[in-house]
């Protein structure tokens, strides 16, 4: 049975620099589990804990239970694939696939029934003796996946596999990488700074700034209930209303915002006392040209922009001197009127919007 791994308050210094503070959570043996956030957040440094290639300045990895102290790499449950690969050119597909099979000292012929079962596994059968630069890149990912299943590991720690791969690509490796992992049952830990990636595949994700992990949760949770502003910036698209707080009542919040009265929902559960600063955040999706008759949160704007991208039509807007943006899909319908157009009248379910605190939120380039 694959094993669980527990990351018990652990911290990471270099020097004086903190590359991990105080991470505390439980990956469930047998999940997908992605950490997600943007360079130098300490997403890679926390996978080489787990992986062994780096030791806890404080707090504990444990692995099915055991404390991974001083366990060094080649001695832990675990296997990492790099963003690299790191196949071997000069080798044959087969013989790149059951190289870990030779280090342990495995016959030829059985590490070659291996290597073929492997294959057949990953949906390259009859490749066995190709060399690896007769693959495509989404074949070579497969067999750097193959490589270290060979080694029966516990734990499959995937770092930034697919940054090297082209859009098309990634998206569908994203499938690939996903039911590969639902028919070995394995834990996979996933690391990535792209966000369809981490929502794509995983069972939980958790979204990591500046060394800390900010929030953990499946990938709903996480796009539609953020807990602090770095997460709401940062996991998708958004657009931010400042106000003040006039009313809460359970958990949701009225704001004196400058387009007018504002309600959301609290994000976090937290208590917003009246008055308090804070900002409003609502998808560009969950905004809609309202019609006539009462609908909440009503409030005008001018387009300014219209993006068209076949699929989805983005309406750049302005609203008491604020940008926005309004997306939606086409559906083959006459287009919202366009810049020059007049005024529209906005509004969205107070359900979809979520009202934070100011704090730290993601740069608009991550």
């Amino acid at each position: 049975m694959t094993k669980d791994v527990v990351l018990d308050h652990v911290s990471i210094r270099f020097g004086s620099y903190t590359a991990v503070d105080n991470a505390h959570l439980s990956i469930q043996g047998g999940e997908f589990f992605s950490f997600l956030g943007p360079s130098g957040c300490g997403k890679t440094t926390l996978l080489r804990c787990i992986s062994g290639f780096v030791q806890p300045t404080e707090g504990r990895v444990l692995i099915g239970g055991q404390d991974m102290r001083n366990v060094g790499p080649n001695k832990r449950p675990t296997a990492l694939i790099f963003q690299n690969l790191a196949l071997f050119p000069l080798l044959s597909v087969a013989e790149n696939i059951a190289f870990p099979l030779e280090v342990r000292g495995v016959s030829r012929k059985n590490r070659r029934r291996r290597a073929d079962e492997l294959l057949e596994m990953i949906a390259l059968p009859g490749t066995g003796d190709k060399k690896v630069h007769e693959l495509s890149g989404g074949q070579r990912q497969r067999v750097a996946i193959a490589r270290a299943l060979a080694a029966d590991p516990d734990i499959l720690l995937l770092d930034e596999p697919l940054s090297a791969l082209d859009l098309k690509l990634r998206q569908h490796m994203r499938t690939e990488l996903r039911a590969i992992q639902q028919r070995v049952g394995l834990t996979f830990i996933y690391i990535t700074h792209d966000q369809g990636e981490a929502l794509t595949m995983s069972d939980r994700v958790a979204v990591m700034n500046a060394g800390v992990i900010e929030q953990v949760g499946d990938p709903k949770t996480i796009y539609n209930r953020p807990r602090t502003p770095f997460v709401a910036s940062f996991v998708g698209e958004t657009n931010r209303i400042p106000g003040e707080v006039v009313s809460q009542h359970g958990t949701t919040v009225t704001l004196s915002t400058p387009v007018g009265p504002l309600a959301g929902q609290s994000g976090g559960g937290r208590d917003h006392a009246p008055g308090a600063a804070c900002q409003l955040f609502i998808r560009p999706e969950q905004l809609v040209v309202a019609g006539d008759g009462a609908s909440p949160n009503r409030f005008a704007a001018d387009c300014t922009a219209e993006e068209f991208e076949g699929s989805v039509q983005t309406l750049h807007l302005k609203a008491a001197g604020l940008p926005l943006r309004l997306c939606r899909m086409n559906a083959g319908n006459v287009a919202v009127a366009g810049p020059g157009a007049g005024a529209l009248t906005l509004s969205f379910d107070p359900e979809a919007a979520i009202v934070l605190p100011y704090g730290t939120e993601a740069d608009a380039a991550a």
